[in-house]
């Protein structure tokens, strides 16, 4: 009778304990499922449609009209010879400007008027050109007069030669052309919302013809961000991070998501600039074409693209603040005790480096040995304590997994005074890309999207070096045709000056 009660107990027993794993199992996947949803809840999207409604048909045309100009920009370079224009039933008629608009005459004459007979030259003409130009909120009109100058005894004629323009023989000035970029890259105006601005101060351009601005402007800029990449990845430490952008699929009339990469030195190096390089994938190749044969130290997140560069000789640095957000997250959706635990070891690192931001390489590296060291070992414990007691698959579990897994390379800062805690320097550098995408929608095609990554990189690191953008692509669009190659470099954002 007591084996018999004993047998059954036993049963029981077994029973219960299985009933406690089940219990414990469907626990655990509430738990993982509501922390999920809190996350969700959170971060809430909007309604992403693919459908083209009339003012994406718009920006699409835009698009396409900058992709002509710049292919047609390229083979005439190639050809080194212009560009034949194809023949057209009717010719179009160059756009005559305003009347009522204020003109500024500029004059251009000899620097000799002399004759090489020896005679003394007489003016006999002048040819006029018009260009349009632009100061923000004011059309106004250049009045490019050259003088004729001609000899009476042997009748040689004189003219100042017609100044180089980055569009040769167009009516937009470098102000003009600086002032639509800014407007498109840095101010996210599409084309045709900029051309219903000029029209109500008196000028009707249309979206065709500023287009073939962007797209010409877009060619002859590019020069400057393959110079300010060779210098880049001269440096030893760098940031990269991506986010997503809608590109049109050719033929398909809906979009496909392509991405935006950035990358930058970090905000202790003397070089502030970021190099934006668009791709129709997050493919890891496509960073690791960006960087070719560079081996120093890439700053990120977790994403399994820059793997495979990690094995071909780069160090990995880890972004400290990814690690912290996890338990953020925790803190925020559930008041987790233990994430407000960990938050406070997070905390005391990152006080560490406020204190060091400023301070050179050498001393950063001092202080952050002697403090930042034993609150990184105090928290690489503790995590590994609480993993212990906490269950796989919840939330909690996650969160100190990501810490663990890449605790070597979160804490390889530690080492090196020039390395950053965090990949949130190039993460503010994306924020401007993200705004944008609320205006421009979506990129017309990957010559259009790379030329938007040229002219953004230009205008962001303008601005990393305290430089009015449009002042600078001003300057730089006037002096652009006559720069030599070898002193390209000069016009970079941060050897920029502005003119006296």
């Amino acid at each position: 009778m007591v084996q018999q009660l004993m047998g059954e107990v036993a049963v029981r027993d077994g029973q219960i304990a299985t009933r406690d794993q089940v219990i414990h199992t469907k626990q655990t996947h509430i738990d993982q499922l509501t922390h999920e949803l809190a996350m969700y809840k959170r971060w809430r999207y909007g309604k992403r449609s693919e459908q083209l409604n009339a003012a994406q048909l718009s920006l699409l045309q835009e698009t396409m009209d900058e992709d002509l100009a710049a292919i047609e920009g390229e083979l005439a370079a190639l050809r080194d010879a212009p560009v034949a224009t194809p023949q057209k039933p009717q010719a179009p008629r160059r756009l005559r400007l305003p009347a009522e608009l204020p003109r500024t005459d500029i004059h251009h004459e000899p620097a000799s008027t002399q004759c090489p007979c020896g005679c003394q030259m007489q003016r006999i003409g002048e040819d006029v050109s018009e260009k349009l130009d632009f100061v923000p909120g004011v059309f106004t009109v250049e009045r490019h007069i050259r003088g004729k100058w001609v000899c009476t005894q042997c009748e040689t004629i004189t003219q100042a030669p017609v100044p180089a323009q980055v569009i040769d023989k167009g009516i937009p000035t470098a102000g003009l052309l600086a002032q639509v970029l800014v407007a498109k890259y840095a101010d996210h105006l599409p084309l045709y919302r900029q051309a219903h601005i000029f029209a109500r101060a008196g000028v009707a351009l249309p979206d065709s013809t500023l287009g073939d601005w962007v797209g010409v402007c877009g060619l002859r800029l590019q020069p400057l961000v393959d110079a300010l990449r060779t210098e880049m990845l001269g440096r030893t430490v760098l940031h990269a991070d991506e986010t997503p952008v809608q590109m049109l699929t050719p033929g398909a009339g809906k979009t496909q998501r392509a991405y935006l990469w950035a990358y930058t030195p970090t905000s202790y190096d003397s070089l502030r600039a970021v190099i934006y390089d668009f791709a129709p994938s997050r493919a890891g190749a496509h960073c690791r074409i960006f960087l070719q044969d560079w081996h120093g130290k890439l700053v990120t997140d977790d994403y399994s693209g820059y793997k495979a560069g990690f094995a071909t000789g780069i160090t990995e640095l880890g972004c400290m603040a990814h690690a912290r957000r996890k338990f953020h997250e925790l803190h925020a959706n559930h008041q987790s005790q233990i994430a407000a635990q960990v938050l406070e070891l997070f905390g005391a690192l990152y006080g560490v480096e406020r204190e060091v931001a400023e301070l050179p390489a050498d001393a950063r590296r001092r202080i952050r040995q002697d403090r930042a060291v034993p609150i990184a070992s105090t928290l690489h414990q503790w995590l590994i304590a609480q993993r212990q007691r906490v269950p796989d698959g919840s939330g909690t579990a996650r969160a100190l997994d990501y810490s663990l897994k890449r605790w070597e390379a979160l804490t390889r800062y530690l080492d090196d005074g020039d390395a950053p805690i965090d990949n949130n320097w190039v993460e503010n550098q994306i924020r401007p890309i993200a705004l944008g995408r609320k205006n421009w929608l979506f990129a017309g095609s990957l010559r259009g999207g790379q030329r938007a990554a040229a002219v953004m990189s230009l205008i962001q690191s303008a601005r990393l070096n305290g430089h009015d953008p449009y002042a600078y692509l001003k300057d730089v669009l006037t002096r652009l045709p006559t720069q030599k190659n070898h002193q390209i470099a000069e016009l970079l954002p941060h050897r920029w000056t502005p003119a006296a």
